[in-house]
């Protein structure tokens, strides 16, 4: 009787440890997924939405006075700028907590769309050297830069970031696609997502 009841307490002690080491092997795992998944996310990182392609015409001079400001010399050039602007998401940016019982995960807080690239070409036409004021390979690196800038500040009023915005859902899609295929769901719920409406969008998608 009493080896009988010995071997019963193995059995159901044997059954203990088996099951906790399932639980805790589970639960391993399932917190595995959830730091895969957000390193997916993380690896991403840059999400583009909307490009917008613009043309300036830049006038660049630069004078200097030599020998006691007697004596001016002068260079110039017109600049013509075109530029491709990539307009999207950092996804490194984006606020996720993993829920490893339900194997959720919580967005909470998505970015802002921003300028991600700026490709700019630049041509120069009615270049002219100054006598004592040549142009150097100095000075048109600082008119890339200067180009550059020009370009970024003009974004803004172009309406790319307000459609970027309309196409936040989008790259949120690509967040929930991913963590579909290890088996999990995605919750967005507490985010505020303002979508513009169609008329808006494609009055913007017009002017860019």
């Amino acid at each position: 009787m009493e080896i009988f009841l010995g071997s019963i307490l193995g059995l159901l002690f044997a059954a203990i440890v088996f099951y906790a080491f399932r639980y805790f092997q589970n639960k391993k795992l399932t917190r595995q997924q959830s730091v895969i998944l957000i390193d997916k996310v993380k690896r991403v990182c840059k999400f583009i939405t909307v490009e917008g392609d613009f043309a300036e015409i830049y006038h660049y001079e630069d004078v200097k006075q030599k020998f006691l400001n007697m004596i001016t010399s002068r260079k110039k050039a017109l600049v013509v700028i075109n530029a491709k602007a990539h307009i999207g998401f950092d996804l490194k940016k984006v606020h996720m907590e993993a829920d490893t019982k339900n194997k959720r995960v919580i967005m909470r807080s998505f970015p802002n769309p921003e300028v991600l690239s700026i490709d700019t070409t630049i041509n120069y036409y009615d270049k002219r050297d100054g006598y004592f004021n040549k142009f150097a390979a100095s000075d048109l690196s600082d008119l890339q830069i200067e180009a550059k800038k020009h370009i970024q500040d003009k974004i803004p009023e172009s309406g790319l970031f307000d459609v970027a915005k309309g196409e936040a859902l989008e790259a949120i899609s690509l967040i929930q696609t991913m963590v579909e295929t290890i088996g999990w769901t995605l919750d967005f719920s507490a985010l505020k997502i303002e979508t513009p409406k169609p008329e808006e969008l494609n009055e913007d998608r017009s002017d860019s």
